[in-house]
């Protein structure tokens, strides 16, 4: 028990990324500070300044779903079902020798299925409402990605979707430790997805001036906390933690991979796309987390940044750590895995979760690529454009989400 709870440890991960469809491929990339952004595919960029995306190359979801379930499931769903095939293979979990009402799935996503939106949308405007296809609604509706996971594998105990915009990855991952923590469960898969990637999301990101606009190769146009940046790249992916009480893990004899040590959530209340500009509602979330886990901030080994590239965001997150940390921010490397992937919206934290655990386990700090001029706002150890050998025993992953919405959470080494 840690403060009276459960305790709540990691025993496998899955993930699909535009670096690759295996934690070990996807890993690799990172610390080798290779990008996964590359021309937009997916959506005719045609009409807007941004044209370049982070893309998950040749996903198959056949190659982890009946074909006939997968062409009734919208993308992001597909993605989440993939994530956690993968993730229950990587803990061993023999599902059949577990009570199904004692696992479960938590799923945070940002839009549901919005090309799938699009797409019927055309259909009714061309062809008749008549036309639309009878698995619209059961497609896009943003709960449907832990539905299904649920469904699949069948999980029959505690399940929910988080839909906090940038920061439901993460809080996926919280809220999934929580269930656990208080004992509504033994085993809950908790992460987050997104596959987002059309024409009418681009034009309501493009609209807004939230997208990068640069005109470089792709590989260059994510650029957090470098002065150049100019917006995020749009990326799509999932991934899902296999998480357990402690006792339950230790039972089967499942490899323990870390430990959930503490999630903080809150809120900016400031405005709806834009973050509080003196990080006044990043900081307590921060905060939060690390109070959660028992720590203080001085006990952070390592920080992996929200940092989007937007040239808001990374100067206020920068603020923010300096705030909780003190002095310490000098001191603390942080870096970008949205450097290399993109933004996920819905399904960055988890991404960024599973890139935490590696750093614990290998002792690598992944770099924050395209780092290459300095911003004055932006004064802190970014781990610039190399990966950094560093035995790393905690982790603070820090997610904001559009509204203002924040989770952080704190991973720290197994004990």
């Amino acid at each position: 028990m840690n403060n009276g709870r459960r305790r709540v440890v990691i025993t496998g991960m899955g993930a699909v990324t535009p670096l690759g469809d295996s934690i070990d491929e996807y890993w690799a990339s990172l610390i080798k500070g290779e990008s996964g952004i590359g021309p937009m595919t997916l959506a005719d960029p045609i009409d807007f300044p941004c044209k370049v995306a982070g893309e998950i190359p040749d996903f198959d979801p056949g190659k982890y779903i009946d074909r006939r379930e997968a062409r009734r499931m919208a993308r992001f769903s597909q993605t989440a079902v993939a994530a956690a095939a993968l993730a229950i293979e990587d803990a061993g979990l023999n599902l059949s020798a577990e009570d199904e009402e004692r696992m479960g799935v938590v799923m945070g996503n940002g839009n549901g299925g919005f090309p799938e939106t699009e797409a019927n949308a055309r259909t009714l405007v061309n062809r008749g409402g008549m036309r639309v296809s009878p698995f619209f609604i059961p497609m896009i509706l943003p709960n449907m990605a832990a539905a299904n996971v649920s469904r699949l594998f069948g999980l029959k105990g505690y399940t929910s979707t988080v839909i906090t915009a940038c920061a439901a990855g993460t809080q996926g991952i919280g809220e999934a430790a929580e269930a656990i923590r208080r004992g509504a469960a033994d085993i809950v898969l908790g992460g987050g997805c997104e596959a987002g990637i059309c024409q009418l999301g681009l034009g309501g990101f493009n609209v807004i001036k939230a997208l990068s606009r640069s005109d470089v190769p792709p590989e260059k146009a994510s650029r957090p906390f470098d002065a150049d940046r100019d917006g995020f790249v749009p990326s799509e992916g999932a991934a899902i933690l296999v998480m357990e009480n402690l006792e339950h893990a230790i039972g089967r004899g499942a490899d323990i991979l870390a430990e959930v040590a503490g999630y903080g959530v809150s809120s900016d209340a400031f405005h709806a796309v834009q973050p509080d500009e003196d990080g006044a509602g990043a900081a307590p979330a921060m905060r939060w987390a690390t109070e959660d886990a028992g720590m203080q901030p001085s006990d952070i080994d390592y920080i992996n940044a929200h940092g989007t590239s937007t040239p808001k965001n990374d100067m206020v997150e920068t603020l923010a750590i300096r705030e909780v940390f003190g002095e310490g921010a000098y001191s603390v490397p942080i870096s970008s895995s949205k450097s290399m992937i993109g933004h996920a919206l819905g399904g960055a934290g988890a991404l960024e979760a599973v890139a935490c655990i590696k750093t614990i386990q290998d002792g690598i700090i992944h770099p924050t690529i395209n780092y290459e001029t300095a911003d004055p706002d932006c004064d802190l150890d970014y781990v610039p454009n190399k990966a950094r050998q560093v035995q790393v025993n905690t982790v603070l992953s820090n997610s904001f989400g559009f509204g203002g919405q924040n989770a952080c959470v704190v991973f720290k080494a197994f004990d």
